[in-house]
């Protein structure tokens, strides 16, 4: 466990990119699985649970258990992650794996106004001058705007990915709640890992599109999201992020949702209409507006360039 934080303590923005990367495949890795919804949002969680538990059993016996009121808090928030997962690979059914990556990352907008809803703390000003650029970006991708978009049923996507930011706004919230203590990035996320597969369970067989003995090679492919995005890349990014300046992380994290549409272009074949190009393009640029502190950076410039004395 000390080896890994070390590791990572002393390259964090490579690991830092690595995670991101990891979780990029995810849309990719699940299109080429040819399974539901339910199905692979239980599968990533069963083969992402026992690396996060193996870290969170590291992180108990060098700091400890958990609060109570972290577990509890953990479990509420894998059930809103379930939803992130669920409504999310639905949106990629819609409109692509490109396009829904890109609609989930509205959760970074998302956050700021539930937590002014239900916390009263008002979002920061570059969050409430992004979100009108945002939301045409939504408009954009939904194809309502020209002719030639890509996706099944993009205006549905669109609806849907928007569900999916706001579920994950509330993972977010609920789980940043139960702790603040950054030495403990794994624990947490295994209980709520364990809830999300739960749910996940539950709701397959609700609904009765959960096939809990998948055919070769979709497993294969159920495999490798579950290492990647749902254990390696989480753990990468949350135990190197700390370690980064602010304006780095956004750029990283950005960094995300571009290189799977990239992906999804290449490995897939999707191909965007120019407007729901655009509208990727709108989204990005108004993340990176809400997220990027361009006035510090800005200010620390000057203060390199000011003569000493």
């Amino acid at each position: 466990m000390s080896a890994l934080y070390d590791a990572i303590a002393a390259r964090p923005r490579l690991a830092a990119l690595l995670g991101a990367f990891c979780i990029a495949f995810s849309g990719i890795f699940y299109r080429y699985s040819e399974v539901s919804p339910s199905t692979v949002t239980f599968f990533r969680c069963l083969y992402g649970l026992p690396i996060l538990i193996l870290v969170g059993m590291l992180e108990r016996r060098r700091h400890g258990p958990m609060e109570r009121r972290t577990i509890y808090l953990a479990i509420i928030a894998g059930v809103f992650f379930a939803g992130d997962l669920l409504t999310w690979h639905h949106a990629v059914d819609y409109v692509g794996a490109g396009l829904a990556t890109v609609l989930g990352n509205m959760q970074v907008l998302v956050v700021g106004f539930v937590a002014w809803a239900i916390l009263g703390e008002r979002p920061p000003k570059p969050v409430i001058a992004a979100t009108p650029i945002v939301l045409l970006g939504a408009v954009l991708i939904s194809g309502v705007i020209g002719k030639g978009a890509y996706g099944a049923n993009p205006p549905l996507g669109v609806a849907i990915g928007t569900a999916t930011a706001l579920f994950y706004a509330g993972y977010l919230l609920i789980i940043r709640r139960g702790t603040n203590d950054v030495r403990r990035p794994a624990g947490p996320v295994a209980i709520a890992t364990a809830s999300t597969m739960a749910v996940a369970l539950i709701e397959g067989l609700i609904v009765g599109d959960l096939n809990l003995v998948p055919s070769w090679p979709s497993h294969f492919w159920l495999i490798l999201v579950g290492l990647t995005s749902q254990s390696i890349g989480y753990l990468l990014i949350s135990m190197s992020l700390p370690r980064l300046p602010a304006a780095l992380v956004s750029i990283i994290l950005l960094a995300q949702p571009v290189a799977t549409v990239l992906l999804a272009r290449v490995l897939l074949a999707e191909i965007p209409s120019i407007f729901q190009a655009g509208g990727v393009l709108l989204i990005v640029g108004g993340i990176a507006l809400a997220t990027i502190p361009v006035g510090r950076i800005r200010d620390r410039a000057r203060g390199a360039r000011a003569p000493a004395g």
